[in-house]
């Protein structure tokens, strides 16, 4: 299971690779604490979507929100006793290393949020970023549609209305101007309703806007910024790997995080997720269970 700051996926699979369910819910009532709690929100969503006649054999979770190796150990002892199998929980972002194929690197996802989380060689975790989208999530939808309004705000205040980033703000967010931009943003500071407007920031940049251009450039440093924060820590690893619907569906994000990683960290390995997350959570449960039903 890949719980994500918007959807959650689940994937039933057999030993052999078999898949018996693939299905998408929406993450509306999630939250990774208190644990007893989260553990059986986690299971009951197990339970009502488990094939019929199907049994479990490991059940292995990503989840937004568990953000230390402590509350991932909490939460997958009270899974293990909600679902009674084996079960493991890592934070969202460490199923990038497994979907990968690898059996360490930094996994960063840019979608609703954003955090950087290694996978040590020997297993461990290591957290950076992932602060929530008021205060941080820099490169993450939100953030970058923040910081969009910030610097269109901006350059309305000075009266330069050469750059067409705050006429496009001002169409997705369906307000009459800047004022009421800012209104429509401070009224409801949520990421449901900051983030659907992300795309109107890349369209500026594909149209010259050189505020847009600048934001998610930014956003891009701030994520390469989190892998070289994981480095400097000791992660010992030589590959990155970006995933996230921002990172995965905006090439300018990425292109911009590639060439940032590359230059600070030429040692580092930068790679695009082709896979959907879900399928680290899989490699993890079948590490639970070797030999047995998965």
């Amino acid at each position: 299971m890949d719980i994500g700051g918007t959807k959650t996926h689940l994937r039933f699979e057999t030993p052999d690779g078999r898949v018996l369910a693939d299905v998408v819910d929406p993450t509306d009532t999630w939250s990774a604490a208190p644990v007893g709690q989260a553990a059986r929100w986690i299971a009951g969503l197990v339970e009502r979507h488990r094939p019929a006649g199907a049994a479990l054999g490991a059940v292995a979770v990503g989840a937004q929100g568990c953000d230390d190796e402590h509350h991932c150990a909490e939460l997958s002892h009270a899974l293990s006793s909600a679902t009674g199998v084996p079960s493991a929980v890592t934070n969202d972002a460490a199923l990038l290393v497994p979907a990968a194929g690898l059996t360490s690197g930094i996994g960063v996802i840019s979608g609703t949020g954003s955090i950087a989380v290694a996978v040590r060689p020997d297993g461990g975790l290591m957290f950076a970023g992932g602060w929530g989208w008021v205060i941080g999530d820099e490169g993450s939808a939100p953030a970058l549609v923040r910081e969009a309004v910030r610097a269109a705000l901006t350059r309305n205040d000075t009266g330069d209305g050469g750059d067409v980033l705050l006429s496009l703000l001002v169409e997705a967010f369906g307000v009459p101007d800047a004022v009421g931009l800012a209104r429509s943003v401070n009224d409801l500071p949520t990421a449901e309703h900051w983030a659907p407007k992300a795309p109107a920031v890349f369209a500026a940049a594909a149209q010259g806007s050189a505020d847009a251009r600048a934001t998610i450039r930014a956003g891009a440093e701030s994520l390469a910024y989190l892998v070289g924060v994981l480095a400097a820590r000791g992660a010992g690893v030589t590959d990155v790997v970006a995933a996230g619907g921002v990172m995965t569906g905006q090439p300018d994000l990425y292109s911009a995080f590639r060439e940032a990683v590359a230059r600070d960290h030429p040692g580092l390995t930068v790679h695009l997720l082709s896979e959907p997350p879900v399928t680290g959570a899989i490699a993890l449960a079948r590490r639970l269970q070797p030999e047995e039903r998965t």
